[in-house]
């Protein structure tokens, strides 16, 4: 049986520079251009990510399939997906990539999802962005002997942004 090789796992993330990604279940900066940036990254793909980041958002959001890894029996909006694990969350989210014709299956969420997946990422995909706010959400330190930056691209505040920011790219660089 020829079995293809797997979907790439996409990390997908935008981190203050004290790597404070949320509070009290809610994005704590205004950045209509990140915005941008992750309905372009995501667009055409299965999103992983946990019940409380679904629930922060509110709704599967359009052009993409969602996956919620949650423990708990929550009913969900009709097109959501739920994995009671990790692992089922992943599987699915190979079926659903392949289904799709997605070139990638993304990690959406929040700290503990990415946590647990960025050493079996294969690419990640961060905003940092120039605050320093005070948050109960922190993303984990990017480990630079797994990881190397591929591309860095700076922007001041545009329309609709509260701060500056920087789109950077990084691929794994050793498989633990």
């Amino acid at each position: 049986m020829n079995q293809s090789p797997p979907v790439p796992l996409i990390l997908v993330v935008a981190v203050a520079s004290n790597g404070v990604i949320g509070g009290d279940n809610r994005l704590l900066w205004k950045l209509r251009s990140d915005m941008r940036h992750f309905r372009d990254l995501t667009m055409g793909k299965p999103m992983i990510m946990g019940r409380k980041t679904f629930e922060s958002i509110g709704k599967p959001l359009p052009g993409r399939e969602t996956i919620v890894v949650t423990r708990r029996g929550a009913s969900f909006p009709a097109g959501v997906h739920v994995a009671n694990d990790l692992e089922a969350a992943l599987e699915l989210g190979q079926v659903r990539a392949r289904a799709m014709g997605a070139d990638g299956v993304i990690v959406a969420g929040g700290a503990e999802i990415y946590r647990a997946l960025m050493e079996r990422c294969d690419r990640l995909e961060v905003t940092e962005v120039a605050l320093e706010p005070e948050g109960d959400a922190i993303f984990p330190a990017i480990n630079a002997n797994s990881w190397r930056e591929v591309s860095r691209e700076a922007h001041p505040p545009g329309e609709g942004d509260e701060v500056p920011f920087t789109f950077v790219g990084y691929e794994r660089q050793n498989r633990a």
